[in-house]
């Protein structure tokens, strides 16, 4: 049963709920589903900008059709190449074969490199314009957020930033559309491992979108996923900003791989001897279950991190050293660091853990903690000691 909702007075959203893909580009788990979102405006000329995920296209167009029925679509504005956004795009070009394909010159790279497109291209650049009639459109190019022809549409009229992949979210829309139809605490974990691992490696650029953005009245927020915001645009500016400056919280993620559980108990025992100390944000990962995505995340949250290792083949546990190198690659910065670990032979797992320390440039607390064999009364003293320092830490930060 499809149905859309009026932004305003003929700007109308056409979103899809996805609660069948369980990893978002075959990595990220969805447990709460995602949305893909696509906006038209219907004026004078009929613009449609970005669209869906191919899977999704048969109901996407029968949207479109519902709305401006034998009509034609002037304008196809591509936001972002990426395919749960540009998934319909051959759809739309083959039922609207005058359509004219709004993007900049990264765009039209990318659209030839995946679909063979080379008329009806009309590029834009910083600051072009289109007029539709009652509505006006312009253009902010925000490269690397998060890929390279990443650009926003700002409808003046209106006063909405359609916005591409940032300020977006997992998770589908349930009945509410609008921030203000929805709790965002169920939203709000969800937009911040969307962010740190969707976007956060660039968040440098992310601060170069908003130095660009500054001075622009936005009155409502259309990402290409999550909730639409008009009650609180500010609420989400203020997360993004927040989240690339690598800005924390207080407390402390424990992450650790073991394999017999040893590395296990000394995790759960330095935990409680953290919330001796009265830090109250702990949370402590298995990292052969939880997911990387969800280590990621809680890293972005909160300043302390503590990652142990039971030594295997000499080295790091692998779920272990996948982390390490992830967070290497996507330049997380700004972090406590404690490190800890068993072995049974010639170890291993805590010292490489320690040249992963050099190499991520965080701030160490204490010495690492590496135990051979059952940890015992030597090992409640050792992560006594780094319990005690990564609090001090936290409370005083």
């Amino acid at each position: 049963m499809n149905y859309t909702v009026k932004l305003s007075e003929n700007i109308h959203w056409l979103g899809i709920n996805d609660r069948r893909t369980h990893l978002f580009e075959n990595l990220w788990p969805l447990e709460n589903g995602v949305a893909y979102n696509s906006y038209l405006i219907d004026d004078e000329k009929v613009a449609l900008i970005d669209t869906v995920e191919h899977s999704s296209t048969g109901e996407y167009m029968d949207k479109i059709q519902s709305l401006i029925g034998k009509r034609n679509i002037d304008y196809l504005i591509i936001n972002h190449m990426e395919p749960d956004h540009s998934g319909a795009v051959r759809e739309v070009v083959e039922r609207y074969p005058d359509v004219k394909i709004v993007g900049n010159i990264k765009t039209f790279k990318i659209i030839d490199a995946y679909y063979g497109y080379k008329d009806n291209l009309y590029e834009v650049k910083d600051g072009d314009e289109i007029d539709l009639g009652f509505h006006k459109l312009s253009f902010v190019m925000t490269p690397w957020v998060h890929w390279p022809e990443t650009m926003m549409t700002y409808e003046q009229t209106n006063k909405i930033l359609f916005s591409g992949d940032a300020f977006g979210s997992f998770g589908t829309l349930d009945g509410g559309i609008f921030d203000d139809e929805i709790n965002f605490e169920f939203y709000e974990d969800d937009m911040r491992r969307y962010f740190s691992n969707i976007v956060g490696k660039y968040g440098n650029m992310v601060q170069k979108a908003f130095k660009k953005l500054d001075g622009i009245d936005v009155e409502m927020i259309a990402p290409t996923h999550g909730p639409v915001w008009r009650d609180d645009v500010n609420k989400v500016l203020s997360l993004y900003d927040k989240w690339s400056k690598q800005e924390t919280e207080k407390g402390v993620v424990i992450i650790y791989g073991s394999m017999y559980g040893n590395t296990a108990g000394m995790a759960d025992y330095t935990a409680r001897k953290i919330a001796e100390k009265g830090v109250k944000n702990i949370r402590v990962h298995d990292a052969s279950k939880t997911h990387l995505s969800h280590l990621i995340s809680d890293i972005w949250r909160f300043k302390g991190v503590i990652i142990g290792s039971s030594a295997y083949n000499s080295g790091m546990l692998p779920t272990i050293e996948h982390l390490t190198k992830t967070l290497q690659h996507m330049g997380v910065k700004n972090h406590y660091l404690g490190l800890f670990g068993s072995f049974s032979w010639t170890g291993g797992g805590v010292k490489t853990l320690a040249k992963f320390s050099e190499k991520i440039d965080w701030e160490l607390v204490g010495e690492p903690v590496d135990i051979k064999g059952f940890p015992g009364e030597e090992a409640r003293k050792e992560c006594d000691r780094l319990a005690n320092e990564m609090a001090e830490k936290i409370n005083a930060s």
